[in-house]
């Protein structure tokens, strides 16, 4: 039976779908994302979270991506009431080294900035940001020896654990020594896919977000304190053999859902073409967080 046109787009919208300019029927927008989500394994469920590949890739694109504004009140070069040494990130921050401060008062900025200890979310990061608090605080060698003693509670901001943590979607912060215990060892770095994990406990962790290459000799990952825009997030790529030589060890968190990939086959790439080409390029990758 034929239908007027104007009948067949109502059929198809109570069908669920949406029609192309040839009238060609599409499903809905989210229908991939969930037929992909009922195909995956799910993790561990005595893992404290559960999340997805997509999931995982999502989370660290939206602290990358955040819009803020802050304002001089929001700069402290100083001691905070409590004593604690707190260098905000922002553009007056200029240590006479490569890892200078970005952000800027009165303009909109663009990601979350880098705090030692901070394990804030976009909303919290914002509503500390509008209750005065400092906008971020790096690290530096010293409060790396006095570890949680120099973590300010008057400053707002995420430090890389805390930063995979948030996008593993756990309840609470895992710093880089406690990772592993929620985590199992790989056994090759080359069985790495997004959502995995590459730690060195006591120093520093990145969030693995696919291969560049079939070769499987470069990686995409996202990291927060380190080169070139250390203290943001965001997405770069670096030879694995640079960044195992330096002491990473390739994880998977136990609460991860997996995509079932039959032999010789390669699972599925998360990131879009579109995020790839805006990684940063790090030839010669260093630790971040001094």
């Amino acid at each position: 039976m034929r239908f007027p046109f104007p009948v067949f787009l109502m059929l198809l919208a109570a069908a669920g779908c949406t029609a192309t300019p040839e009238g060609r029927p599409q499903p809905e927008p989210g229908a991939a994302e969930a037929r992909r989500a009922s195909a995956l394994v799910p993790g561990d469920p005595s893992a404290p979270s559960q999340v997805t590949p997509d999931e995982a890739m999502a989370i660290p694109q939206a602290y990358a991506r955040h819009p803020w504004r802050p304002f001089a009140s929001n700069i402290l070069h100083g001691k905070d009431t409590s004593g604690v040494l707190v260098n905000t990130p922002d553009i007056s921050h200029d240590p006479q080294q490569d890892r200078r401060g970005w952000w800027v008062p009165g303009q909109v900025n663009q990601g979350i900035p880098y705090k030692w200890g901070g394990f804030d979310d976009p909303s919290s990061f914002e509503a500390a940001i509008a209750g005065g608090l400092a906008a971020g605080d790096v690290s530096s060698p010293e409060k790396r020896r006095a570890n949680n003693a120099a973590v300010s509670r008057q400053a707002a901001g995420v430090d890389c654990s805390g930063f995979v943590s948030r996008c593993l979607k756990l309840p609470s912060v895992h710093d880089t020594s406690q990772l592993p215990a929620v985590c199992r060892r790989l056994g090759s770095a080359q069985e790495l896919r997004a959502g995995d994990v590459l730690n060195i406990p006591k120093r520093h962790v990145l969030l693995c977000a696919g291969w560049v290459d079939p070769q499987r000799t470069w990686i995409y990952f996202y990291e927060t304190g380190g080169a070139p825009d250390y203290w943001k997030p965001g997405l770069k790529q670096a030879p694995l053999d640079s960044l195992l030589a330096l002491g990473y060890q390739p994880l998977r968190y136990n609460g991860m859902a997996q995509e079932p990939v039959p032999d010789g086959k390669q699972p599925r790439e998360v990131l879009t073409r579109a995020v790839k080409s805006t990684a940063a390029v790090i030839t010669d990758p260093t630790i971040g967080e001094p």
